[in-house]
């Protein structure tokens, strides 16, 4: 998968970064509180995945001409801007990381590897009736689990099951554009649109609310 960055519209944009490519990158936009929890990862490979995300992150402010503000956490994993000027979603995945921003409105995105054991770890993540449309395909159902993922990162809140409570129209390989809807919850009556690219054996998806 190639390093990109991609202005969706003029309030979001994504971008994606090799993760070797970005090891010796100056870090020095990082806010205080964030260049501390930088210091205290010990794990090189977790290190790099970090700076690799918040470097995707930046990429992706600096096409939309905004400053870097900072990011932390809340106690759903969710990440969040220091100054609240807008929402964001980070993953990373082997040799990528990615994010994606808007101004207004909350997001969601996911990096993954298409594998063959996600065909029998099916039960745990999806529903029947998606397993019926989806065959035994690795790609399609790491595709499903990438989807699942932004849309779980997009509502944001711990509690949702992916198997459950998030369930996915009929799709092909084919499709750029995935339909998705959230059971059960607080966001029972939201719909999901989650926008889906794929390169070798690398899958990105995001999505917007």
């Amino acid at each position: 998968m190639l390093t990109k960055i991609e202005k969706i519209s003029p309030l979001s944009a994504f971008a994606i970064n090799n993760i070797k490519s970005s090891e010796n990158t100056s870090m020095d936009f990082l806010s205080f509180r964030e260049k501390l929890s930088l210091a205290n990862i010990g794990h090189p490979q977790k290190r790099e995945e970090w700076k690799a995300a918040r470097l995707a992150i930046k990429n992706t402010l600096d096409s939309l001409s905004l400053p870097y503000p900072g990011f932390y956490k809340d106690n759903h994993g969710k990440s969040h801007t220091m100054d609240e000027s807008g929402h964001v979603s980070l993953t990373h995945h082997g040799d990528y990381a990615a994010a994606i921003f808007h101004r207004e409105m909350s997001v969601g995105i996911d990096l993954e590897r298409v594998r063959d054991k996600t065909v029998p770890l099916g039960p745990k993540y999806l529903d029947p009736s998606e397993m019926k449309f989806l065959g035994a395909d690795p790609f399609l159902y790491t595709m499903a689990w990438s989807v699942k993922e932004s849309i779980y990162k997009c509502q944001g809140k711990k509690g949702i099951s992916l198997r459950q409570n998030i369930i996915l129209e009929p799709f092909t390989a084919n499709d750029k554009i995935i339909k998705g809807k959230i059971y059960g919850s607080d966001f029972s009556d939201h719909h999901y649109q989650v926008m889906s690219y794929s390169e070798n054996d690398m899958i990105l998806t995001y999505t917007v609310w």
